[in-house]
């Protein structure tokens, strides 16, 4: 049976945290779980251990490290467009005491997260069906993760209106390109955000380019 690596110095190395025994143990349930579910559901086409240490695990963290989150932080954060789960669970992992919100527009998906969260024992975690675009909720997460949704732009019209003031929305990226950037801009100034940091790095295994961007919603 395919197991996931222990590569703790590596996450200390890189992120400066290290999952406890438990954290894990969860990790390797998750890559379990998704492993099993692909079986009956498209959820990914990352499955060697290494490879989905690397652009699942891990990358789902790196994108959270520069907000300087402790793991007691008692933050809401939302997944827009969660697919398999991803950066959602991973980020609920390191992070017990956030609430976090699954959405996803493909009911199979979410019904299946729904078993996975609670074989993982994540009670902080919900996994909702529907689009951003179609939600009128009010302004209630303090973080939005978008991973592989859309364009940068699309991805601001989808996040900001679910954060509160002072919410930061991160959006997970491989190339990243200046023409991008003045649309993503030229959107954020019709929205009330701006753009906090564009942080760009390497994969620690294979060293894949990854970019990720935060915007921030403006206090009114």
């Amino acid at each position: 049976m395919n197991r996931l690596p222990n590569l703790s110095h590596v996450w200390e190395e890189t992120l400066g945290w290290c999952p406890s025994p438990e954290q894990q143990q969860q990790f390797e349930a998750l890559y379990q779980g998704i492993l099993q579910g692909n079986q009956k559901l498209n959820l990914t086409r990352i499955t060697e251990p290494e490879a989905f240490w690397e652009k699942h695990l891990w990358d789902s963290l790196r994108g959270l490290t520069p907000l300087n989150l402790e793991t007691e932080a008692r933050v809401s954060i939302i997944d827009i467009g969660t697919g398999a789960g991803f950066p959602g669970l991973p980020c609920a992992i390191a992070l017990p005491h956030a609430k976090v919100t699954l959405l996803d527009s493909t009911r199979k998906k979410i019904a299946f997260l729904k078993t996975l969260i609670s074989e993982l024992g994540l009670s902080q975690v919900s996994a909702i069906v529907g689009r951003a675009e179609n939600i009128s909720w009010k302004p209630q997460y303090d973080f939005a993760l978008l991973r592989a949704v859309s364009s940068a732009s699309t991805c601001a019209e989808y996040a900001l209106p679910l954060l509160k003031p002072e919410g930061i929305a991160v959006l997970y990226r491989g190339r990243w390109t200046e023409e991008e950037e003045q649309t993503l801009k030229k959107t954020l100034s019709k929205l009330g955000g701006s753009l906090l940091n564009i942080e760009s790095f390497s994969t620690p295994l294979t060293f894949g380019q990854r970019h990720c961007i935060y915007l921030k919603k403006a206090q009114k």
